[in-house]
């Protein structure tokens, strides 16, 4: 009798601390998406200030807003949906690699292997893309639950378009 009350308050015990572990780790999780988000925001308004203050904007600085862009988009899918959308990851490497391959060209004035190297990482982001794209369409993770599908069920993978 004494062992079953000690067990059942044993298992109170445990429940209550799952419980109060997962709020703290919700909180954290909503916090730190806030955070992001927020910093995104700033470094993508800062951007486009320095932008205005220059008086132009050169291809660099355009990819570096849709870099900014791509963050802040999946930010908020990963804040709705509870997924991470890797594809999003995946076109900031790309959009990265393509900036990066911009400026080498147009600081330096000559390409050179470096270029087709960068191409070549390009290349390979691109096809993951499609890997990743079809794999999601062929296996999804989620079964959706209607017939219609929303901007969401296309912006995270684990879903498959209706």
């Amino acid at each position: 009798m004494k062992n079953n009350r000690v067990e059942k308050l044993r298992a109170c015990l445990h429940d209550s601390a799952e419980s109060v572990g997962n709020l703290l780790v919700e909180a954290f999780h909503y916090l730190a998406l806030f955070a992001i988000g927020g910093i995104t925001a700033w470094a993508g308004t800062m951007a486009a200030l320095e932008m205005f203050s220059k008086g132009a904007a050169t291809i660099d600085d355009i990819l570096l807003l849709f870099i900014y862009l791509e963050l802040g988009a999946m930010v908020g899918i990963y804040f709705k949906t509870n997924h991470m959308p890797v594809r999003f990851l995946i076109y900031v490497a790309i959009t990265a690699l393509t900036r990066l391959m911009i400026s080498d060209i147009s600081h330096h004035n000559e390409p050179n292997m470096g270029v087709v190297y960068v191409s070549g990482a390009i290349l390979l982001l691109a096809i993951s893309v499609l890997v990743v794209r079809f794999a999601s369409a062929r296996f999804p993770a989620i079964k959706p639950t209607s017939k219609r599908h929303s901007v969401s069920d296309e912006s995270h993978e684990g879903t498959e378009p209706n």
